[in-house]
Parts: structure tokens; sequence; C-alpha cells
């Protein structure tokens, strides 16, 4: 069994120093590694990174992220990743991780993702060149986690994860407005899910979701911003049906 303690969209600033750490005291006794879903930051800025590295800096589990919008907003996304790094976080983007937890084998395939809409009502790369780009960065980002997630397959992994900011269905949207659906995920990511094999997909960004969603092909799917669980983290089980 794999325990994953996973939050996103916590959104720290400097005046936020030391608000989750005693969160993440008893964390080595309930998690095998904690999963971070973008928009770890306000603005992107670099003294926000610093923050949010310290807070996580020295845990008892392996931490691997994903970045979000807002963490892009300052224009410097590499350079909060490299923050992150420093303090030993792994941070994906259309990139891959393992871990071993006992015998077991657990790759986390990662990206932000981006918006577009999901299955009957998304955008489609026609138009405007503005347009276009829009749904090619949807179409490239779904593309590198099919990538990582083929790559973990073919590694061997007993357990693979998909990790993201912008949310694969609908489901765990609701409660939002349908207005900006489309600004909160895309099916892509979702066809990437079911078509490479997942055994979890976590995401953040929509606030006013819900927890809990499947794939077409029942892939469980769980939106762990902040806002929507309510707490500084959640926590999931993988095992086998015996």
């Amino acid at each position: 069994m794999i325990r994953l303690a996973a939050v996103g969209d916590i959104h720290l600033g400097p005046d936020s120093k030391g608000l989750l750490r005693p969160a993440f005291a008893g964390l080595g006794a309930q998690a095998d590694v904690l999963l971070l879903a973008g928009d770890l930051t306000r603005h992107g800025t670099l003294a926000e990174a610093a923050v949010v590295a310290e807070e996580v800096a020295g845990l008892p589990v392996p931490v691997v992220a994903v970045l979000g919008n807002h963490d892009y907003d300052a224009g410097r996304p590499q350079e909060v990743a490299a923050i992150l790094a420093e303090r030993g976080v792994r941070v994906l983007e259309r990139s891959v991780t393992t871990l071993r937890v006992g015998g077991e084998l657990v790759g986390i395939a990662g990206t932000k993702g981006f918006g577009g809409g999901f299955a009957g009502r998304s955008a489609g790369e026609f138009g405007e060149p503005e347009m276009k780009a829009f749904v090619r960065h949807s179409r490239e980002c779904a593309a590198g986690l099919r990538a990582g997630l083929d790559q973990l397959a073919e590694r061997g992994c007993t357990w693979r994860v998909a990790l993201t900011h912008f949310a694969p269905v609908a489901d765990t949207l609701e409660g939002e407005p349908l207005e900006i659906y489309p600004f909160l995920g895309s099916y892509l990511l979702a066809e990437v899910i079911d078509g490479a094999g997942a055994d979890l997909a976590v995401h953040g960004h929509a606030h006013r979701g819900t927890e809990h969603g499947l794939t077409a092909c029942g892939v469980r799917v769980r939106n762990v911003a902040q806002p929507v669980i309510r707490k500084a983290y959640a926590l999931y089980r993988l095992h086998r049906e015996q």
C-alpha cells in the first residue's frame, strides 16, 4: 500500500512564513510522499517561492510538485522551480520522478497542464494565432504527460500517478461557474491518463470545485485545491484489491 498526501493552491506569500509547517509535523507517520499540485505562490515571485521552499524543506517524505498559473505570473517559473529544487522539492514539468516505497516503485508524471475545455465544449486549434497558440500549449502539456506515463510504464513502476495543476475532467469542477470551465482544465489530459494508464490523477486550480471525480475509463481524479479539501493536505491510498 502506498500513502499519498496532496495539496494544491496554498498561495503562500511573505506573510505566510510558518503557516503550514506545523501541520506537516505528523506527515512521516501518515504518508510516503507529499504531492503539491501547483499555485504554491500568489504571483510567482522569488520571495514567495522562498517561503514555500522553507515550509516544505527537510520533511520526512519526498516532496513532488508541479507549478500552477499563479507561479508563472511574474514570468520566472524556472527560477521558482530552482528555489524549490534547492530545498529538495522535485519539480516536474513534462517530466517524471520515481521513488521506492518498500518493494514497490512509485512513478509520478507531472505537468502544469492548461485549459481548453471538455469533450463537446472544447476549443479547437483554429482561427487566430492566439487561439491556435492557446490550444497548442494545452496539447503540448498533454503530450508531455503521455510521454511521462509511458516512460514510467517502461520502467516497470508498480504505481503511476498523474500530477497536474489544471483539471483533466469536469467532475471535479462541480461548484465552479460553467462559464469558466474552459479555463480550469482540458479533456486532453484525461485522454492521456486513460490512454497511457494511471492509478490516480491529482490536480488543483478549481477552488470552488469538488474533490472526487473519475475519467471515462474509471481512473480516480482528486482535486486537492486547499479551499476544496479545507485542510493542510488530503490523504489517499493506492492498493490492489485482494
